[in-house]
């Protein structure tokens, strides 16, 4: 008797149980369609419009650089006037003092005075190489001026690089060691207070190098004469090279990225507009241009972006030029590269709040140019770009399964996607094998780079964070000319772990799990086109990209082609 009520117990419990989770089904079901589905589908709707607006701008921007470049040659040399740089007069050898200040004045008309700024900060890895190819470039001794300005805090490091700086003193280079008590406004005060100098403020034009970047002796020759001979052009910005581009998967993706910013955008900005964001680094100004633009500001930490900004404003001309390269490293851990991209993109977005009102207010600029700056320079790609990928790729779709009120056209998750990765390929011939993980991977970058992209556009407390991105130099070679101040270490598991990433690996996994439960039990229907874009990303998420830094991109086993270094005592 006992059994039996316990059985009927049992069989009540069981079907209270039906009968409430069947409740909840159903009142699941109706706010889904009342509340979830709607909100989803605006959301849908709204990526849809931001989709448009990105094929549109990367089509605009590849068919300019294509048709252009490629069809119709406007390369800077028939655009501009070019002329290779002549001695003039020259000193003589015996024609007495009235032929020598003759001379004297012929090469200054010929040569203008050039100021090369490398701002560094513990840069204990790369000092030397970029310090030695500034020292090495082909200008008259006379009229260049090398200023290294040293942020560092480590003591030792500050010692080495001001001894380098007096070898190469020694050696009748015109060098100068600059240091500050603070570093107040980082990259832009350092450079900001470098023009403050009496001498600095005597040149004619500035070149600035990041302190892992390594011009050729002639660049100097062929930028300079864009600026001699057009007084309209206020920048000539060169093209990096990459040398540690093959260490890793990562380095290659990465060098995918920067091609495709240098061919596309840059060269398109400079045939169309004659405007383009600066890099930073690898550039020539016209110090005129820097002034009346109102020189540095710290505001942000695209120190570059905003003087570009500022100067295109005032009138100023920019020139890309492809054909010259300068030598730089990529970051080669994944920690680095997340702390550059943060820094990019915060950068910019919180610029185009802080400019957006000057912009539209600017006297005496067209409509033309202030729509391309408001519109195609920041909304499309310092914004909406950003934002997009992860919040319709990571979001939107995989919630979508979960929803199946909510309709996703083909047009927008198949075919937009589609043409914006033909245009990358395009441009990118000799990466094509690495395309789908170059897919992968901008997915998962697309989580840091829409929250830099929020942190800017809100100015919250991280927006003005600034990171500077780990070098790793010559130190792949068994001769090391920079000695190592600390051994290298294996990157600890617990520094491998990324909480950010995991937790959107959970999510995908949630997702994917719903999704094959809905699948077996087919209660309802499926957004089966998502289904293709959910499933290669868990795997690529929940990889570990950073492997041991001895092993992936820091390993001794791993050869790295580094480029001939100077050095002070070299003969």
């Amino acid at each position: 008797m006992e059994e039996q009520l316990g059985r009927w117990l049992a069989a009540a419990a069981a079907a209270a149980a039906a009968s409430s989770g069947d409740q909840i089904a159903e009142a699941w079901a109706v706010v889904r369609a009342r509340a979830v589905a709607p909100a989803l589908q605006l959301a849908v709707w709204a990526c849809m419009a931001m989709s448009v607006m990105l094929v549109m701008e990367v089509a605009y921007m590849s068919l300019v650089s294509l048709i252009a470049i490629k069809l119709l040659r406007r390369v800077p040399e028939r655009r501009y006037k070019w002329e290779p740089m002549s001695n003039g007069s020259g000193p003589s050898g015996s024609g007495g003092d009235d032929d020598e200040e003759a001379a004297v004045g012929g090469r200054e008309a010929a040569f203008p005075m050039v100021l090369v700024q490398i701002p560094m900060y513990n840069e204990k890895e790369v000092y030397k190489l970029s310090i030695g190819a500034a020292c090495a470039l082909t200008w008259p001794s006379d009229r260049i001026i090398i200023q290294v300005l040293d942020d560092s805090t480590d003591p030792v490091i500050k010692d080495l690089v001001e001894l380098e700086c007096k070898d190469w003193a020694r050696k009748k280079i015109n060098i100068k060691y600059e240091i500050r008590d603070n570093r107040k406004g980082y990259k832009a005060g350092a450079l900001k207070k470098g023009m403050e100098h009496i001498y600095a403020q005597q040149c004619d034009f500035v070149a600035i190098f990041d302190a892992d970047f390594q011009p050729e002796s002639d660049f100097l020759l062929k930028t300079i004469p864009f600026l001699v001979h057009n007084p309209k052009i206020g920048l000539v910005q060169t093209r990096w090279e990459f040398v540690n581009y093959d260490v890793c998967l990562m380095t290659r993706i990465q060098k995918m990225s920067l091609d495709y910013h240098f061919k596309v955008e840059q060269e398109s900005g400079s045939s169309v507009h004659a405007f383009f964001g600066f890099n930073g680094t690898a550039g020539v100004w016209r110090l005129s241009t820097i002034n009346e633009a109102g020189g540095w500001k710290d505001r942000t930490t695209v120190e570059d972006m905003d003087l570009a900004v500022r100067a295109s404003l005032k009138g100023w001309q920019f020139l890309y030029v492809d054909d010259i390269r300068v030598k730089s490293e990529l970051p080669s851990t994944f920690k680095a590269y997340r702390h550059q991209q943060h820094r990019w993109t915060c950068g910019a977005a919180n610029l185009f709040r802080k400019m957006a009102n000057d912009i539209v207010k600017c006297k005496g600029v067209s409509v033309w140019k202030k729509l391309h700056l408001l519109y195609s320079f920041f909304f499309v790609r310092r914004v909406i770009a950003p934002i997009l990928t992860f919040l319709f790729y990571c979001i939107v779709i995989p919630l979508s399964i979960m929803v199946p009120e909510v309709s996703i056209p083909v047009w927008g998750m198949v075919y937009i996607p589609t043409a914006i990765t033909i245009m990358n390929a395009i441009r990118n011939p000799r990466s094509l094998h690495l395309m789908p993980l170059w897919i992968l991977f901008e997915n998962v970058m697309a989580m840091h780079r829409m929250r830099a992209a929020l942190t800017g556009l809100l100015e919250t407390m991280h927006a003005n964070e600034w990171v500077v991105t780990e070098k790793v130099g010559d130190h792949l070679k068994d001769k090391l000319e920079v000695p190592l101040l600390e051994p290298l270490k294996p990157t600890d598991c617990v520094e491998r772990i990324y909480i950010p990433e995991l937790m959107v690996a959970f999510y995908l996994l949630l997702d994917r799990s719903c999704l094959l439960v809905t699948i077996a039990t087919c209660s309802c229907d499926t957004n089966f086109f998502a289904v293709g874009l959910i499933f290669p990303q868990m795997p690529v998420i929940t990889r570990k990209w950073e492997k041991k830094a001895d092993q992936l991109c820091l390993g001794r086993d791993l050869p790295l082609s580094w480029p001939v270094k100077y050095s002070a005592t070299d003969k």
